[in-house]
């Protein structure tokens, strides 16, 4: 009978993984959310939610702004209390878990005031191939996750064909944001690199500066949010 149970509790673990792609599913601390609760906490209620660095867009005034993912999700936290030597101990696929308060600006949902801790564990999200969700109401269930994109055309930028622009109007320079169009099944899309997030250094940045109206590319990055879709791209590759 001992062997049966224990067999049949093998089976049902084995099944699970399976459901997860795979994958174990993650198991969360004592009075942790499980990412579905946090989408369904009220904005400005306390969250405490557990996830992987994902990236490290910034530190500044000993505050960190970081994207997390889990299997089940993803979060964007801005502002988080972190000292230079912590921000160091969290590089990519760092267990944490974040107390904090959900927040939302512009249509992008996030957690605020907010400190961390470290915990065991280990976890890089592969880019979930989101392209066919571009235009559709369910694209927004995956903000903040790390996404691809594939077989985009680039558009012109302004009236003057330009491919790129740096700031969204074109007033910025080498170092800042960029700004280019990629259209869709005859939609056009504005996508960015997040100069906090990959400077004028990175391989992306090169890349999206030397792009040219009618490159066909796939692109990979984190789903921000502003006024829709905004998303802060760190991998293009000409097709």
């Amino acid at each position: 009978m001992k062997k049966l149970t224990a067999l049949f509790l093998s089976l049902v673990l084995a099944l699970s993984a399976v459901a997860c792609g795979g994958e174990k599913a993650d198991v969360k601390s004592e009075g942790v959310m499980t990412h579905a609760e946090y989408m369904a906490a009220a904005i400005e209620s306390a969250v405490v939610i557990e996830a992987y660095v994902q990236a490290k867009q910034s530190w500044w005034d000993n505050t960190a702004t970081v994207y997390l993912q889990d299997k089940d999700g993803a979060y964007f936290v801005y502002g988080m209390a972190c000292t230079e030597e912590e921000y160091a101990k969290i590089p990519t696929g760092t267990k944490i878990k974040v107390t904090g308060y959900k927040a939302e600006w512009s249509g992008e949902v996030e957690i605020i005031d907010a400190t961390f801790e470290i915990m065991e564990g280990n976890y890089v999200a592969k880019a979930a191939d989101v392209t066919s969700l571009l235009g559709t109401e369910e694209l927004a269930k995956h903000q903040n996750e790390f996404v691809a994109f594939k077989g985009l055309t680039v558009e012109a930028a302004n009236d003057n064909g330009d491919a790129f622009l740096y700031n969204w109007d074109g007033s910025g320079q080498d170092g800042n944001d960029l700004y280019f169009n990629v259209s869709y099944n005859g939609q056009t899309y504005s996508f960015t690199v997040e100069s906090y997030l990959c400077d004028n250094t990175t391989d992306v940045y090169a890349a999206v500066k030397n792009l040219k109206v009618g490159d066909v590319i796939d692109c990979e990055g984190f789903l921000y949010w502003y006024e829709g879709a905004n998303p802060h791209i760190t991998n293009v590759v000409v097709k």
